[in-house]
């Protein structure tokens, strides 16, 4: 597992490494980083991160590659959650909402010792030292995009483990497409992603199934704006050769993985609105 660095002076906020393709790469979970005095506040299980979307800047190292632009934030979900809105507006009605700023792991256990959880200040201090620098990031990279290409698309990575009973029934597909049930992206390109997915004999995948696109997707994800924008949710099986600490890395499952990631991110590159 990638390690946690030490707190002390406040690490940047995310790492960039441009491209000069259409296409932007952003993986908001994938950080581990606390800010200075917070793991303190939090409990044993919290400190673990058990939520992180555990290696996608290993599943996309590929990407530049290609020409694709990847944001990877370096802090913890846990701090704030990148890919909710700044009014931590509901996702997904009728179902646990995981917040701006959680209290609680996706598995209902607390992340802060008793009375450690943020108040509203401190989340709308969160929300301004991390969540709008991210946020202006991607409005930046994305009309910088469109004003060369004269369209964009956004492709947010994201992973979770396969089996979340609080969050959802049974197991989820290997591979979770989400635009907003259409309203993201153009039909055409979830339509060649869809296509490219039913190629893969190892994988199974659904489109706009449990999970349908958070805050980023729906957001940003314009098509009458020439701005198209895709969530993928990996199942962790996947690429983990476990689900559960310390989370360990299968390097078979992920050279497979990042082969047909390869091809998804291709089939972006192709679309031509």
């Amino acid at each position: 597992m990638a390690s946690r660095k030490g707190q002390g002076q406040m690490e940047a906020v995310y790492s960039f490494i441009p491209g000069d393709a259409p296409v932007l790469v952003t993986l908001p979970h994938a950080g581990q980083l606390l800010p200075d005095g917070l793991a303190q506040r939090m409990t044993e299980h919290g400190r673990t991160l058990p939520d992180t979307d555990w290696y996608m800047e290993k599943l996309y190292d590929f990407s530049n590659s290609l020409g694709v632009g990847i944001l990877r934030a370096n802090y913890s979900r846990y701090v704030v959650d990148l890919n909710r809105g700044a009014d931590d507006g509901v996702l997904y009605p009728g179902r646990p909402s995981t917040g701006l700023v959680p209290h609680l792991t996706f598995s209902g256990q607390p992340i802060y010792q008793d009375a450690q959880i943020p108040d509203e200040q401190e989340v709308a201090e969160r929300t301004d030292l991390f969540w709008r620098p991210y946020h202006a990031r991607i409005e930046q990279e994305l009309t910088r995009i469109k004003e060369k290409w004269g369209w964009a698309v956004l492709w947010d990575g994201h992973s979770i483990a396969s089996k979340i009973p609080r969050l959802f029934e049974g197991v989820l597909p290997d591979l979770n497409f989400g635009t907003n049930m259409g309203a993201s992206c153009a039909p055409e390109l979830a339509r060649a992603l869809g296509a490219q997915a039913g190629t893969l004999p190892h994988y199974t995948h659904v489109l706009d199934g449990r999970f349908k696109g958070g805050y980023t997707t729906r957001h940003y994800g314009q098509p009458g704006q020439h701005i198209h924008a895709v969530q993928l949710e990996l199942a962790q099986t996947t690429y983990l050769e476990s689900e559960g600490e310390p989370w360990p890395l299968s390097p078979a499952k992920t050279e497979r993985l990042k082969q047909a990631l390869a091809k998804f991110l291709r089939c972006a590159l192709a679309f031509k609105p």
